[in-house]
């Protein structure tokens, strides 16, 4: 994968801790063709531990493994030493080979940041800077980085994505938002234009985008060669196939129906099921809510989401909800 050759604009799903593992990342891909050819959306993975992938930690480094069906694939890992994440980059490319390796210096949650991993790096250029010459020293993959507009103010973003280029990453990827905003409020996009005015490498912006419009919206006001996607595309997998159609300049297919939604979230039972065994369908139950938004008796289909475990138990409730909102 080389970020300057990738189509543009550039599409691709956020990484997003505890979202985008491989079941989700598998059904992103399934549903984001067509329109976009292979190898048009960028599928990004959800942050690893940097030390815990050098400790050989079993856990983090099963992980690692991704099917085919989901490149082009960056691994993101988080950490705030420059020699355990050149290490970590090393053995990602060794073990797993993904398509890229990305660098979280956004996260903005405490745990984070109080561990100087995330959007802490934005206020240590210096350190963010080595860690990015030594993981470029021992990886040959692309290198990219994931950030905010600053810690607390918004322009901080010009002077830091500058820095990053000049240490040799290959493509930013700027969060519109400061990490004290967090989450909240409405992302800037426009406050991302100076930053990418500024550095020759591909800038992809990403917050708030949920469907066609704000896509225009976001490059428009930005400049930037691309976007993420990141809670947009919880429980909507159609947001990559939306997008692409209109930014490709072709008609909207427009929101799914209900059959189409449940049969999105059956699809994605069987993925997780497939990758986890039947028991991954547990873990299934943090994307029902964004599955079910916005259909008519949300509340009680939750309720009864929130207990299932097995196949036969969810395709009870898919019939439940096909009948009860008719």
């Amino acid at each position: 994968m080389n970020w300057t050759g990738l189509p543009k604009p550039i599409i691709g799903l956020s990484p997003m801790a505890d979202f985008t593992d491989s079941p989700f990342c598998r059904l992103v891909r399934e549903y984001a063709c067509p329109p976009l050819a292979e190898g048009e959306a960028v599928i990004f993975r959800e942050m690893l531990a940097a030390e815990a992938i050098v400790r050989g930690n079993k856990r983090t480094l099963n992980y690692l493994a991704f099917s085919q069906a989901e490149r082009p694939l960056v691994q993101q890992l988080f950490g705030s030493d420059p020699e355990a994440m050149a290490k970590a980059a090393q053995v990602v490319m060794d073990t797993s080979g993904p398509d890229g390796i990305d660098v979280n210096m956004g996260c903005p949650v405490y745990k984070a940041v109080s561990n100087f991993n995330g959007a802490s790096l934005m206020r240590e250029p210096n350190k963010a800077a080595a860690i990015v010459r030594a993981m470029k020293s021992t990886n040959s993959l692309p290198l990219s980085v994931k950030t905010r507009l600053g810690w607390s103010r918004e322009e901080e973003i010009v002077d830091f994505a500058q820095m990053l280029e000049q240490a040799g990453v290959d493509a930013i990827e700027i969060h519109a938002r400061t990490k004290v905003q967090g989450y909240s409020g409405k992302a800037n996009w426009s406050a991302a234009k100076k930053a990418v005015d500024k550095v020759k490498i591909p800038v992809l912006i990403n917050g708030d985008i949920v469907d066609p419009l704000s896509a225009q919206e976001a490059l428009s006001q930005s400049g930037a060669k691309g976007l993420l996607i990141g809670r947009g595309a919880l429980g909507n997998p159609w947001i990559f196939k939306r997008i692409g159609s209109v930014l490709s300049g072709q008609p909207d297919p427009g929101e799914p129906s209900l059959d189409e939604r449940l049969k999105g979230l059956r699809r994605h039972a069987e993925l997780q099921a497939e990758y986890y065994g039947e028991q991954g369908l547990v873990k299934l139950r943090k994307h029902f809510p964004w599955y079910f938004k916005g259909i008519p008796g949300f509340r009680r289909f939750r309720a009864l989401a929130v207990r299932i475990s097995t196949m036969d138990e969810l395709d009870k409730l898919i019939t439940v909800i096909s009948t009860g909102t008719k």
